[in-house]
């Protein structure tokens, strides 16, 4: 309450006047105070934020005090620290010869001590006389079946063909690929479409695995077997070699000699039609067999 003090000099009609000013001054104190205003559990300044009305001391933050660490030896820039291995490098080697795929394998050095049989020297010379574009690989050896001796990739072939991508063959089965490409593949494409073929686009050559649902090595695991999955023209049309429409005659046509001359060729031909696993490429193996038996299915 606001108290005043008033000496006894101060006249009766003066010390009225200033009574009823101070009830007054009084009551505006009161009226400027809500029900609202004093329940309310929530302040008028925000907590932190620094007002004309409210002045927020600054202090500044007291120092952290020093941790020991541990001695750590000193790690080479060209080793992953925790910090910088990231994603699946966290769980995998970083050496791609440790994975199975994709499979790295270095080009055949000139100063090898190893001696090329004369069956494999003889084998790349009729890849020269083929057209076939080749780089030696040094041996592939990944235990049990999975080997190549003497491994070739294969990027290109008569007719300025394109392997897409180059394939990890035996030099056999280049060969033989490549016989086959020249002598009835590419004529049978220029004889239906009027174009030569650009590119050959293929799913899987040597690669380290069994056949599905057994225990029996893949023949693509001695680089002896080789999936084709479509055939790009010189045109730019691209044939898939999956079953074709009913009015797709041409086609039909093409992959039906595919099919049918190419047992002339590989021990193995199976493609689209002989299970649900070929059904969107022919695979074209030289397996050897009793009795000298082919797969043509």
């Amino acid at each position: 309450m606001v108290g005043i003090r008033i000496g006894k000099s101060i006249g009766g009609p003066l010390r009225a006047r200033m009574l009823l000013a101070a009830a007054g001054a009084t009551l505006v104190a009161l009226s400027a105070c809500s029900v609202s205003d004093v329940m309310s559990p929530r302040p008028s300044v925000d907590i932190g934020v620094q007002t004309a009305a409210v002045p927020v001391a600054r202090l500044a933050p007291a120092p952290a005090a020093p941790v020991p660490q541990a001695a750590t030896p000193s790690v080479s820039a060209s080793t992953p620290t925790p910090d910088s291995t990231k994603g699946l490098q966290a769980l995998v080697p970083s050496n791609p010869m440790m994975v199975s795929y994709p499979r790295f394998t270095l080009p055949r050095s000139e100063s090898s001590a190893r001696v090329m049989p004369p069956e494999e020297v003889a084998c790349r010379r009729r890849l020269k006389r083929l057209g076939v574009k080749y780089q030696d690989l040094e041996p592939i050896n990944d235990g049990g079946a999975c080997r190549i001796d003497w491994p070739v990739k294969v990027s290109g072939l008569s007719g300025n063909i394109e392997m897409a991508p180059a394939a990890t063959l035996n030099c056999q089965m280049a060969e033989t690929f490549a016989r086959w490409t020249k002598n009835e593949l590419a004529p049978a494409a220029r004889k239906r479409y009027l174009t030569g073929i650009g590119k050959i686009r293929q799913g899987s050559s040597y690669s380290c695995r069994r056949i599905a649902g057994t225990s029996v090595a893949s023949e693509h695991s001695k680089g002896n077997a080789l999936d084709v999955m479509s055939i790009q023209l010189k045109n730019g049309r691209e044939i898939d070699v999956r079953k074709p429409g009913f009015f797709a005659f041409r086609q039909r046509g093409l992959l039906n000699t595919v099919r049918a001359e190419g047992c002339d060729y590989f021990t193995t031909v199976l493609g689209p039609g002989y299970n649900y696993d070929h059904r969107d490429h022919f695979h074209f193996d030289l397996k050897g067999r009793r009795n000298g038996y082919r797969a043509c299915k």
